[in-house]
């Protein structure tokens, strides 16, 4: 889920308080910490290489793969550098080996539960086309990396990394990391391949950012804590309560925490999840990633409802299945970041606002597509949806809202019958009844 920074930018510069909108994406040098040896999560080691079932294919390859790795991990554990360095191929690009000494560098700053590797040798890619060392035996396996932040992930997340090994003179090496990219093999790419990463923690949860960007860091500590709380004013205690936020130096790192083809150039600020199960109620990898420039432009009160609205997102992803209807998953959120403020219905909603005094009241709910629109229409669509939340907390109280939201939020899709008889067992409206008691609120409060 994210935040558009063009969207309700008038609302900073009218009434100085907040801009917000959403779209679906399914999304500091105060105290640095270094990664020393902790307890680990759920018994793993910090740093080692987990076993991904049975072995495949040259086992005595495959194991000396796992133990190149193995040692990769430990020396990002033990923070020694020389052995770190040990596992790369002396032949290989400069860049790359440049690239990864600074990398481990900039681990330092981030305190790490856990770093492990999980090789795939039966998941190994066809190297003909490769134009590389073909003096040497070379080897492309699936690989993972798996890590948890300390203090914030419950369990460790997963991300694919496209490793290219080389075989040399009896020992196994790393090679490149970006070799494998025209084979549709990409390495994920965290923070600490863009820079230093220097990490704040609160009581809450941590922002990572970059040397040079303290005043944001600053803004963001102080708003964490109350908004985790606020959030679970609304939604419960049910949740791991733990936030990370990530602060990118620009468009390139963002792209990269958020995907390719993310428009960031044009949100404040995406939510995004690397795994959700919803029948075991878990999520990993949660992180709220805020845009380089466009959250840097936000008032206090604009980041307040930007980090309400997308921890909002955190709390509930575990309990939302995709296909629920946007009106309410981005309504909701939006309800609670505009809850404690005192902005009305018609400066939060002024596309709406001009729609009801110009044609009445909008003649439906507002569908799914809308919210993959533009412009106006995405405006609109958000606009609509959280007056549809509000008025239904205003109509039958704030826990009904919640109630409607874990039940229809976490039914995923449903058919039109069956969307009725869920809105009727909660708030005794059908989806016909809704639309025109909601017709009729906007007309009381928007006239």
């Amino acid at each position: 889920m994210a935040m558009r920074a063009r969207v309700r930018a008038w609302l900073s510069a009218v009434v100085a308080t907040t801009a917000l909108a959403g779209m679906v994406f399914i999304a500091v040098p105060a105290s640095q910490v270094a990664p020393s040896p902790v307890a680990p999560s759920q018994g793993q080691p910090l740093g080692g290489l987990e076993p991904a079932g049975p072995k495949g294919g040259d086992t005595e390859r495959a194991d000396a793969i796992r133990s190149l790795l193995e040692r990769r991990a430990a020396a990002v554990a033990r923070r020694d550098e020389a052995a770190f360095l040990a596992g790369l191929d002396p032949l290989a690009d400069p860049n790359f080996l440049e690239s990864q000494r600074a990398l481990f560098a900039n681990l330092a700053g981030v305190p790490f539960d856990h770093w492990s590797y999980v090789l795939h040798p039966d998941d190994s890619l066809d190297l003909t086309s490769l134009d590389d060392d073909r003096s040497a035996e070379l080897w492309a396996p699936a690989v993972d990396l798996r890590y948890a932040l300390g203090g914030v992930d419950p369990a460790p997340t997963s991300r694919a990394m496209g490793y290219l090994f080389v075989h040399r003179e009896g020992t196994w090496y790393l090679r490149s990391d970006t070799a494998l990219n025209d084979l549709g093999r990409r390495s994920w790419r965290g923070p600490w391949d863009f820079g230093p990463c220097v990490v704040t923690k609160t009581a809450y949860g941590l922002v990572l950012a970059h040397p040079g960007s303290q005043p944001m860091v600053d803004r963001l500590v102080r708003e964490l804590d109350p908004s985790v709380e606020a959030v679970s004013q609304v939604w419960g205690n049910g949740w791991s309560k733990r936030v990370a936020l990530f602060l990118p130096d620009g468009p390139a790192e963002m792209r990269a925490l958020v995907g390719p083809d993310f428009p960031v150039e044009s949100v404040v600020a995406v939510a995004i999840a690397d795994r959700v199960d919803t029948a075991e109620r878990t999520a990993t990898g949660q992180r709220v990633i805020l845009s380089p420039m466009g959250a840097r432009a936000l008032s206090v009160a604009s980041l307040r409802v930007v980090l309400r609205h997308e921890i909002t997102h955190v709390a509930a992803r575990s309990v939302t299945v995709d296909g629920s209807p946007m009106w309410l998953l981005e309504g909701f959120s939006d309800y609670v970041g505009y809850r404690d403020t005192d902005i009305s219905l018609s400066q939060g909603a002024p596309d709406l606002a001009k729609q009801v005094r110009e044609s009445g009241p909008p003649a439906s709910l507002p569908e799914d597509r809308a919210f993959r629109g533009k412009d106006r229409e995405l405006d609109l669509a958000y606009q609509q949806a959280w007056s549809i939340t509000r008025f239904i907390a205003d109509r039958f109280g704030e826990p009904r809202l919640v109630t409607l939201y874990r039940e229809l939020g976490g039914a995923g899709p449903l058919s039109a019958s069956e969307t009725d008889d869920l809105l009727r067992r909660v708030i005794g409206m059908d989806r016909a009844i809704l639309l025109r008691e909601w017709q009729a609120y906007l007309r009381g409060a928007l006239r």
